[in-house]
């Protein structure tokens, strides 16, 4: 899945995808700084301990929130550290800013860091130039980058586009990202030309909430079937009734292809 890089950036990006197909399961919890409390009804650090047993390959946090999680569920679970920022009471929302930076994230002992792209937002040359340099520390660092590329902002009509979804993809690529974290398009045939034309793994982003489990599961399974290389569901895992069994049946989908036969090598 990843390319040839040197031993240590390997060495974390196979902590990403451990699993012998070699996808991922990512549940972000950095939402609290754009929205507020993500009031689950436990605390963070419960709900990252419950994620970590269910199978889950990585949890994006910010820096601050590592204070309050126990060290120990992350034997099991990488810890992404997410480097950008915004609330959602900002004159611009969508203008995303460097709150961290890759030392910070080695010190804490992230395994990858993640920095947010919205592709169309009046901040874009800001946040394209961020991109870029947080991409040149990591190569010094040898530490991966998951790039959260979406196209959002004034001028796009059609965040799901799939020439701006493409967009999106190649350019967290050339400008040096492990990942790139994305929208999914409106259809698996648009998704799959865009995995074949990117160069680096596609993790297909949640985005709002689906309540029904078989809708998340069946989403879950579409994307899978067009080529990407995981998942990043926030919302419908933590938002969920029971997160931990909600993750844990999205494991089984992305890790061992429950449910997934049609897919060629599965």
């Amino acid at each position: 899945m990843f390319a040839d890089y040197g031993f240590a950036r390997r060495m974390r990006l196979n902590r990403l995808a451990p699993n012998a197909i070699g996808r991922m399961m990512i549940v972000p919890l950095d939402h609290s700084v754009a929205d507020g409390p993500l009031k689950t009804g436990r605390t963070l650090n419960s709900l990252v301990g419950d994620l970590s047993r269910s199978s889950v390959d990585a949890v994006v946090l910010h820096k601050g929130s590592l204070r309050h999680v126990d060290p120990l569920w992350f034997g099991s679970t990488s810890l992404i550290v997410h480097l950008s920022a915004s609330t959602a009471h900002a004159p611009d929302p969508d203008a995303k800013y460097l709150v961290s930076s890759v030392e910070e994230a080695l010190r804490v002992g992230a395994d990858a860091v993640s920095v947010h792209v919205n592709l169309g937002s009046e901040d874009e040359a800001r946040q394209v130039a961020d991109l870029a340099a947080v991409a040149e520390a990591c190569d010094r660092w040898n530490l991966p980058l998951m790039a959260m590329m979406y196209p959002r902002g004034p001028r796009i009509a059609d965040p799901r586009d799939a020439a701006l979804v493409a967009h999106s993809a190649s350019l967290a690529a050339d400008l040096g990202a492990d990942i790139v974290k994305t929208v999914s398009t409106a259809t698996e045939e648009e998704m799959a030309d865009i995995v074949d034309d990117c160069p680096i793994p596609i993790v297909v982003a949640g985005g709002p909430r689906l309540a029904d489990d078989e809708e998340l599961v069946e989403h879950v399974r579409s994307v899978l079937a067009a080529g990407v290389a995981g998942v990043a569901l926030g919302r419908s895992v933590f938002h969920s009734p029971d997160p931990a069994a909600t993750a844990r049946r999205i494991a089984d989908v992305v890790h061992r292809g429950v449910g997934l036969s049609e897919i060629a090598g599965v």
